[in-house]
């Protein structure tokens, strides 16, 4: 039996904000944005520099825009300099961590293992972890794309019991459009999202239906509708959009 999959759309800010500008942003989401007192058709989010996680648990603690962080540390709380373990994200209300991004796998040496244990410890701590897969320019002129997802996805699987995997979010990051304006196709996004769909329902069958993947390369208010329209886009991470709460409101409408 299909099962239907709530919509999830999660801005990324990155290394962007100010308080001020941060004030700005949510009191502009918290007057156009979905109400608290109703029920709402997509799942709304926010990725924040761990500097403002605590200015979003003040201002949008028990509205429907959730909050997150962009990394956590695979270790649990301890002398770990500079790192932010996932019990501490939790403890500041925070209901999703990316982890994985490309930006910190190419930055910072990020590989497929790392990943996997920065995802049990996020689940262990009750965090949603999105996690993010996508091949680079070479990899799609190669026409790899498939079997590089797939083996950053086996990395995952083969740390996380089966009966978790419903927790986690995937997001599908073509390495070569992030940042460039240059998105996937809506028919070649939806050809990823397929690809991870079979790729989990051979490892997961039970769970394969249920995980949602998001569409994270270069989604904006203009392009949003037709790539959400494809069967397994189950929603967005949006980057650059998101700074802009109009622009991310646009998007949240459009999987609406």
């Amino acid at each position: 039996m299909e099962q239907t999959r709530r919509p999830l759309i999660v801005g990324n800010w990155k290394m962007h904000g100010s308080l001020a500008d941060n004030a700005a942003w949510f009191a502009h989401y918290l007057e156009d944005g979905p109400s608290a007192a109703a029920p709402v058709a997509v799942e709304a989010a926010l990725c924040v520099p761990a500097v403002y996680l605590e200015q979003c648990r003040r201002a949008l603690a028990g509205g429907t825009l959730a909050w997150g962080a962009q990394d956590v540390s695979a270790h649990p709380a301890g002398p770990r300099t500079g790192e932010i373990a996932a019990s501490m994200l939790a403890e500041l209300g925070c209901r999703f961590v990316i982890v994985g991004h490309s930006e910190r796998r190419m930055a910072h040496g990020e590989n497929d293992a790392e990943v996997a244990r920065k995802v049990v410890a996020a689940l262990g701590a009750g965090l949603s972890p999105i996690i993010c897969l996508g091949e680079t320019l070479a990899e799609r002129v190669a026409e790899t794309t498939a079997a590089v997802i797939e083996r950053q996805l086996s990395a995952v699987l083969e740390a996380v019991d089966e009966a978790e995997l419903t927790r986690i979010v995937l997001a599908y990051e073509p390495v070569w459009s992030i940042g460039t304006g240059r998105a996937a196709t809506p028919q070649m996004a939806q050809q990823a999202h397929a690809d991870l769909r079979a790729a989990l329902a051979r490892r997961a069958p039970r769970a394969a239906g249920a995980v949602r993947i998001l569409y994270g390369g270069s989604m904006n208010a203009a392009n949003a509708g037709a790539l959400l329209a494809m069967p397994d886009v189950d929603g967005g991470l949006i980057g650059s959009a998101a700074l802009k709460v109009q622009d991310f409101l646009a998007i949240v409408c459009a999987a609406a």
